[in-house]
């Protein structure tokens, strides 16, 4: 086990790497309350010789979704140029989300985001997990019973504003009616936050999996997986969406419109 602190520290590098920028801290505005985490997620539609479509979104725990007005904490790697304003706050924020069923969780195309961002000057600089790191149902057939380490990337609230983000070690392990459940403590603020593991590849490698989203609970807190909200998000028509038309995944030229939906070479 001597060799288990570097393989630790591996797996975060990683997930700092490669998606630390992809969350964002929120919280009801005006208020020292549902202080929670939602993270940005690149749906892969379809892949063709043309180049992919992608859907993005913010995701999160469905529970701190439900407030009327929200601010955002704006940390300065995710806005070109850097913005002044530390806080983003939104209006209307529950109707900005859908609810996948039962899941607890909930999604916001990004629509509003990046057309703020173009109407104030700005874009958006982010990471996003992408669907070649979120679980799919093998990851999650994988998990057994025996806890497994597995590393939150949430925001924590302290009593300050900074909302600082932090990576948070704990344990996974599947319970007998085949759930997820998050083992250690979970920070106020982390809630919504994305979960990952390290998944062995072979004796000195791993597949970093983005497991899914963490929970609110009184006692065991649990994490949805991700291939259940892939199977939801495939019930969205292709190239539908119940937000205005006005922002996208990236940086158009001309009078071309955003989407919240858009092709990648």
């Amino acid at each position: 086990m001597s060799d288990l602190p570097d393989y630790s520290s591996a797996i975060i590098d990683a997930i700092v790497d490669r998606v630390g920028r992809s969350t964002l801290p929120f919280q009801r505005a005006h208020r020292e309350e549902q202080h929670a985490t939602a993270f940005w997620f690149n749906e892969l539609v379809e892949a063709t010789s043309e180049g992919e479509v992608i859907r993005q979104y913010l995701v999160t725990a469905s529970e701190p979704a439900r407030v009327e007005l929200a601010e955002f904490t704006l940390r300065p790697a995710l806005c070109a140029p850097v913005m002044s304003a530390e806080k983003l706050m939104m209006l209307d924020f529950a109707e900005g989300w859908t609810h996948l069923g039962d899941l607890g969780v909930a999604v916001m195309p990004s629509t509003g985001l990046h057309a703020h961002g173009a109407r104030k000057g700005w874009r958006w600089t982010t990471d996003e997990i992408t669907d070649g790191i979120a679980a799919t149902e093998q990851d999650i057939a994988g998990l057994g019973e025996p806890p497994v380490p597995a590393y939150l990337l949430g925001h924590v609230h302290d009593g300050d504003v900074s909302r600082e983000q932090a990576v948070v070690i704990g344990r996974i392990t599947r319970s007998g009616d085949g759930g997820i459940r998050w083992i250690g403590d979970l920070p106020q603020g982390c809630v919504g936050a994305p979960v990952f593991i390290g998944a062995p590849l072979s004796e000195n490698s791993f597949k970093l999996v983005c497991v899914g989203v963490v929970l609110p609970a009184d006692d065991h807190h649990t994490v949805a997986p991700f291939d259940r909200i892939r199977a939801a998000l495939k019930a969205f028509p292709p190239n539908s969406t119940s937000a205005p038309d006005g922002a996208g995944t990236g940086p158009h030229t001309g009078e071309q419109k955003r989407r919240w939906w858009q092709r990648r070479g």
